[in-house]
């Protein structure tokens, strides 16, 4: 699992060295990646998400006072335990404004101690676009001190997504400006249509897979499924603690990072899954992990 996802990631790239950097279309031909100015398009929090469970995307919310700028669908059957976040913000195109950051915010704080999630896929629900960046509209009416307070707040939302302990894939079907760049950045696999620079994003490093775009837009949700599918049937803790020795031993000397990879293997060595995986390699059989 760990050679899949050092294949897949390549290169890390920390959401910080692109911050500033918007991806957009340009006139006929594939989005380029440019520098922005000096102002950082960052959020704050608001009323939190009333959560719900089910199979199905929660629709319907009980009487709550905010609209539903962020969903959560649990996809099931060979998919189970493959879960998407649903960016639904139509009118503003998901910019980064705060009730959609307080929800987003929610939502991952519930996904992080979920043990049942092996895979998390955030996408868009607004054709052409997967997040507009800073709610402008927004940071206009704050003063200095609240602009601060907004900036704040969506360092943690990013801080959160890339802390959560099971992989993430960002599925780029539309444009990713600014702050909605570094929420895919802050994922640890992208995936992109080409209509929308993708090749030019693989090309730098920004994405991990691109793909021709389709009639129905959303080329890079179905290439998103794909990794997440490939990456489902592993063994839960590992593949956990694969990502938290890549993610923490690729800021380390060698040494230490040997000993962040020990540390990781010492906490797979008593599960069950882990001999369940020699057993069923022995026996010639597909594994059946259950996360113990």
């Amino acid at each position: 699992m760990t050679t899949l996802l050092r294949r897949l990631a390549g290169p890390r790239c920390s959401p910080r060295r692109w911050l500033g950097l918007i991806l957009r279309e340009t006139q006929g031909r594939p989005s380029a990646l440019v520098p922005r100015d000096g102002s950082r398009p960052l959020a704050g929090g608001s009323r939190p998400l009333t959560a719900h469970s089910g199979a199905q995307s929660r629709g319907q919310h009980t009487q709550a006072a905010d609209p539903v700028e962020v969903d959560l669908k649990r996809l099931e059957g060979e998919a189970d335990g493959i879960v998407e976040v649903l960016m639904c913000r139509h009118k503003a195109r998901n910019a980064l404004g705060h009730v959609f950051v307080s929800q987003m915010k929610e939502l991952v704080s519930t996904l992080s101690s979920d043990s049942a999630v092996h895979v998390v896929i955030f996408r868009s629900l607004v054709p052409g676009v997967f997040c507009a960046g800073a709610d402008l509209k927004e940071r206009a009416l704050m003063n200095d001190a609240e602009s601060d307070l907004f900036v704040h707040g969506l360092r943690s939302l990013m801080s959160q997504i890339a802390s959560l302990p099971m992989p993430t894939i960002a599925a780029i079907d539309g444009v990713a400006l600014g702050g909605g760049l570094e929420l895919a950045l802050a994922c640890d696999l992208r995936t992109a249509g080409k209509r929308v620079g993708g090749q030019t994003a693989l090309e730098m490093g920004l994405v991990n897979r691109a793909v021709e775009q389709n009639q129905t837009g959303d080329a890079a949700h179905r290439e998103a499924l794909s990794l997440a599918r490939e990456i489902r049937p592993q063994a839960p803790i590992a593949v956990r603690m694969a990502k938290e020795a890549m993610n923490r031993g690729v800021e380390v000397d060698m040494t230490t990072a040997m000993a962040i990879e020990r540390m990781c293997y010492a906490r797979v060595i008593p599960t069950r899954d882990r001999r369940e995986g020699m057993a069923a390699f022995i026996e010639k059989r597909a594994p059946r992990y259950t996360g113990e």
